[in-house]
């Protein structure tokens, strides 16, 4: 366990710091101040618009976090050569993969909590409909304590102790998104103590759980490519199961009863759907909590044998 908690560790503190990984929080982070102005010109409601344009930018965020850092966590020491100094000593490659499993998707969870706090905090504001509509200065205020605040905490600690600045922000934001979702949960618009007006959904929370586990199911598959071919391959593969997943459903399940591939191909592909659930918004259906336990187990079980599979793939790879 010590050997797999200091990787895991290691891996985690290397991907915080790879720039891509800031990159792609930043954009999300963008996206979510402009949402509110992007969807006030539709014919329906705005705001059930505005839910599904952060739901999607959630959930490309994550995965792209989970492939761009699953795909740097092993590739990059296999071409550097680095991975020979670590198995050199008595680690196991079963061990080492799991940590390497473990320490990116503590990366990715951390990556998708900021953007989760984002998102509810662009879907509080709201799109302002009419002429009468007011900002949510107590939402405003909130997100630009968080930024306002982690940049220059940041660059405190980067200039005093010469912390890596990019993972500083990344670890500081993620503090201050906690703080302030806590805040905005008791004081509403009017800066009044007001637990029953927090307008935080219970729907876009489970949404935002249900997406986190597509972001592991697929960190798991980016860890067991990256055992056996380099990163471009990996981000290539990574992107394309991701779009087939999606549409799963629709090109392999039509397919299933005549083809006895078709019928194997839908239970080797995850199937993605599963965990996005838009169509609820606007079919006003609430999603149960048993649901979220059938996609855990769904989520879990893939990936426990993906990363079977890995460990027997990067069982005979050889890295000197």
């Amino acid at each position: 366990m010590t050997k797999l908690v200091t990787i895991a560790k290691n891996t985690l503190t290397e991907t915080l710091r790879q720039p891509i990984y800031a990159i792609l929080i930043g954009c999300a982070i963008l996206l979510y101040i402009l949402s509110p102005s992007l969807t006030m010109y539709t014919l329906d409601d705005d705001n059930k618009l505005l839910r599904e344009i952060c739901l999607s930018t959630l959930f490309l965020a994550s995965l792209f976090v989970a492939i761009f850092s699953a795909a740097g966590a092993v590739a990059e020491e296999l071409d550097n050569k680095t991975i020979s100094t670590v198995l050199s000593k008595p680690v196991s490659r079963p061990v080492y993969v799991l940590a390497k499993f473990l320490g990116v998707s503590c990366a990715v969870a951390i990556a998708h909590f900021i953007c989760t706090a984002a998102m509810l905090l662009a879907i509080r504001h709201g799109v302002m409909e009419t002429a009468n509509d007011t900002h949510d200065w107590t939402v405003i205020t909130a997100g630009l304590v968080t930024v306002g605040g982690a940049l220059v905490m940041a660059t405190f600690f980067n200039y005093v102790f010469g912390w890596k600045f990019s993972s500083s922000v990344v670890v500081l934001m993620a503090l201050f998104s906690a703080i302030s979702l806590l805040f905005l949960c008791f004081v509403d618009r009017h800066w009044q103590f007001n637990p029953g007006e927090n307008h935080f959904n219970r729907f876009d929370i489970y949404a935002a759980i249900l997406l986190l586990l597509a972001a592991i199911v697929i960190t798991a598959l980016a860890i067991a490519l990256s055992s056996r071919f380099n990163i471009i391959i990996t981000l290539a593969a990574c992107v394309g199961i991701f779009l087939l997943g999606l549409v799963s459903d629709y090109v392999l399940g039509n397919a299933a009863e005549a083809h006895l591939w078709a019928r194997i191909a839908r239970y080797v592909v995850p199937n993605l759907q599963v965990f996005w659930i838009s169509d609820a918004i606007y079919e006003g259906n609430p999603v149960p909590a048993r649901y979220i336990g059938t996609a855990a187990t769904y989520a879990a079980c893939y990936t426990g044998a993906v990363l079977a599979i890995a460990v027997g793939l990067f069982q005979r790879r050889q890295v000197g």
